[in-house]
């Protein structure tokens, strides 16, 4: 097992572009941490030059305590599970799986007991005579991670590899890789685009746009306290809704007015507007779509409907205010009468409202969150 720290890590390609800015980041031992960001962010830049397979331009990789900039990939106790599977298509699953010990030149009996092991954790055990051809798409997941469970490595590597999954088998695979870390109990590092999957395998998220670390943090800590405008609006889905208004201050309370509508900022998040002593003036108003409540008629802010989405269990409602600012609004559907469903089309007017507690604020030059140091 082993811890992973990153130091003022760079990544710089010939023709001068900055792929990765000063990246630092202290791993524990046993920690799960996923990478996150959109295509081109960085993320799996960064994970190549954990595993050796970039140069890392400026700074240090050290996992262990021992910095490994020189160190082949095959001297760095790692082990790296590929979007692509990359498996022999010539070989047996049980020979994919056995052919780093081989080159290892482990005794056969030792394999055996390693490539069987990997196989019954993983569900493959039938399968360990067929060829890569006549699996799944997850079956073939599973083959690339036993292959990587045998070798005893300190640190798993993980780049994207649910992504040629579809949606069904994702979500078995996710339950899958969240059992496999109980079992392994060793340090992952994991990289996605897939917000889901960042928020229900990690420890910690680190959020990364244009090569920058945007956040760091808990699932939680990302989703209940965005540090900016970025990551609020990354993290969750359907994503939080942005609204530009004011920030009021009177009597020592604290109070926003969208849409003309006068809220009161109250709970932790007035308490801590006060105690930061924030000024009023122009801000960024964000609201989970989840967080909104239909009002009732005359109250709250006025909408029409533009579009309903059922999701099973929910409806995500797509309304326009009256100045045309667009809003997603997230309703559970068990607490809907029929009348109320059969009323929800497009056109319909529809009130809603949300508390101060749930609010968020962004500063609109900086867009940091106003209540993150």
């Amino acid at each position: 097992m082993a811890s992973v720290k990153l130091t003022k890590v760079k990544k710089i390609y010939d023709n001068n572009v900055v792929a990765v800015h000063d990246f630092d980041l202290d791993i524990k031992d046993k920690e799960f941490v996923v990478f996150v960001g959109p295509s081109g962010c960085g993320k799996s830049t960064t994970l190549r030059m954990i595993a050796g397979l970039e140069e890392i331009s400026e700074g240090t990789v050290e996992i262990d305590g021992v910095v490994v900039n020189d160190l082949q990939p095959k001297d760095r106790n790692i082990a790296m599970v590929f979007q692509n599977y990359a498996l022999y298509p010539h070989m047996t699953v049980y020979d994919n799986i056995a052919f780093s010990l081989r080159l290892q030149k482990m005794p056969e009996d030792l394999i055996y007991e390693k490539v069987t092991n990997a196989a019954e954790v993983l569900g493959i055990t039938e399968y360990l005579m067929r060829k890569p051809r006549a699996l799944s798409g997850g079956q073939r997941q599973r083959v690339a991670i036993g292959r990587a469970m045998v070798r005893d490595s300190k640190v798993f590597l993980m780049d994207e590899p649910l992504s040629n999954l579809d949606a069904k088998l994702r979500n078995q695979m996710r339950a899958e890789i969240i059992l496999l870390r109980q079992k392994l109990d060793t340090t992952f590092i994991y990289v996605t685009h897939d917000q889901t999957e960042a928020m229900t395998l990690a420890d910690r998220i680190v959020i990364m746009k244009d090569g920058f670390i945007m956040q760091v943090g808990s699932p939680a800590e990302c989703f209940d306290m965005p540090a900016n405008l970025f990551v609020a609006e990354f993290i969750g889905a359907p994503k939080m809704n942005i609204v530009k208004t004011n920030l009021l201050k009177e009597n020592g309370k604290y109070y926003v007015n969208p849409f003309g509508v006068k809220i009161e900022v109250d709970g932790e998040k007035g308490r801590e507007l006060a105690r930061r002593n924030v000024p009023a003036g122009e801000i960024l108003l964000g609201v989970r779509p989840e967080h909104i409540t239909l009002a009732p008629k005359g109250q709250g802010i006025s909408t029409r409907l533009e579009v309903n989405e059922m999701m099973g269990s929910e409806l995500h409602l797509h309304v326009f205010t009256e100045d045309e600012t667009r809003l997603i609004v997230r309703v559970p559907t068990i607490g809907l009468s029929a009348e109320q469903r059969k009323g929800m089309v497009y056109g319909a007017p529809l009130n809603i409202t949300f508390e101060g507690k749930v609010m968020h604020f962004f500063d609109p030059k900086t867009e940091k969150n106003l209540l993150c140091d």
